[in-house]
């Protein structure tokens, strides 16, 4: 296993890149300590694989350095820096067998044969391949190739690294939530470094222990999967991460507080010294659908018009409308059973989770 740092690492596609948007990878400065699970999050083309592969070996960075426990591998090769890596899509022999798929590992080190035999089947049942060994690979279907494919880079106790690049993409969605379990109990069982890249904020979330999350070729924050939810860096993160995403309404600074329509809303923290607004910035006040509430009969609150409910269960995800000249729509989540009032609406922000961002970034700093 290894500790694994980026140094400075960005990567073009093109032969001589010129300006910030011809790199597909923009810096990353990264370390992931030894024996982690980690998971690199973002939509399709935000750099996710292009960093995995980087790290791999699969891919030389066009500037910068990668090391594996302080030694420098930025020009080494995928076997030099023993990576085993699963891929989008099955990546098996069709004429072997699936016992001869998974031990082809093990036998090109030259490992004894009762080694070899013990640890297939112990993969095998991990992954319930125990009555598919004897059969050749080429008559399963695609969920059963994909978990050969996550097989032969399990069935190695001796890399520094597994990456996972996207593995659950042909898997049927019982099967992905029964996999992800078993590579999480893998992993606490055997304490290798992993790193799943994956643009499921569930398969990331339930899986790593922190979570690096991308756009547009930049990594906007890492953190666990609760510092994601409960304090996003950036709007992205916020928008990307939950379910519903979280709410952005255009706002006004007015001292420690920011007002929207002429009603004072605080924020957690103050503004950071470095952070100031500059002319024609973006200011916006983030919070999640739920630290939001219906303000009781009374009680101040930024008035509403309610547009729409949905019935989640638990729940109900209520949609509303400021009544302003230019509407925001904003969610929140009523309990079951909660009120929804029908006129005069007003709802109350959680101000100690409710957060300011100038252009895009958190503004603020904890008040002390």
């Amino acid at each position: 296993m290894a500790r694994i740092r980026l140094e400075a690492v960005r990567h073009s596609y093109l032969d001589r890149p010129a300006a910030e948007s011809d790199y597909a990878l923009r810096r990353v400065d990264l370390e992931w300590r030894d024996g982690g699970a980690y998971a690199l999050l973002g939509p399709s083309g935000c750099g996710k694989t292009t960093l995995l592969n980087i790290i791999s070996g699969l891919l030389r960075p066009t500037e910068g350095r990668v090391l594996f426990d302080a030694e420098d591998v930025t020009g080494a090769t995928p076997d030099a820096r023993n990576i085993a890596q699963v891929f989008q899509f099955p990546v098996v022999y069709d004429t072997m067998s699936v016992y001869d798929n998974l031990a082809f590992p093990l036998r090109n080190r030259h490992v004894p044969a009762d080694r070899v035999d013990a640890r297939v089947r112990e993969i095998a049942r991990m992954l319930d391949l125990e009555a598919t060994l004897a059969q050749r690979a080429a008559g399963l279907t695609a969920d059963g190739k994909q978990k050969i494919s996550l097989g032969r880079g399990l069935v190695r106790s001796d890399v520094n690294a597994i990456l996972f690049d996207e593995p659950l993409t042909v898997i049927d969605p019982h099967l992905k939530w029964v996999l992800r379990s078993k590579l999480k109990e893998l992993h606490q069982r055997t304490g290798r470094t992993m790193i799943y890249v994956t643009h499921d904020q569930t398969e990331a979330l339930t899986f790593a222990e922190e979570v690096v999350v991308m756009h547009e070729g930049q990594v906007v924050q890492v953190g666990t999967p609760v510092e994601l939810f409960e304090r996003p860096r950036h709007t992205f993160v916020g928008y990307f991460i939950g379910s519903p995403g979280m709410n952005l309404l255009a706002c006004e600074l007015d001292g420690d507080h920011a007002r929207v329509a002429g009603h004072r809303i605080a924020y957690d923290g103050r503004l950071r010294g470095d952070a100031p607004p500059g002319p024609g910035a973006r200011i916006e006040i983030g919070v999640r659908p739920e630290f939001l509430r219906f303000a009781a009969a009374g009680e101040d609150g930024l008035p509403v018009r309610v547009l729409r409910s949905i019935d989640a269960g638990r729940y109900r995800i209520v949609d509303v409308g400021t009544r302003t000249e230019a509407p925001a729509r904003l969610k929140l989540l009523v309990p079951e059973g909660g009120r929804i009032p029908a006129e005069d609406a007003r709802i109350a922000f959680d101000g100690a989770r409710t957060h300011l961002y100038v252009d895009g970034w958190l503004a603020t700093e904890a008040r002390t």
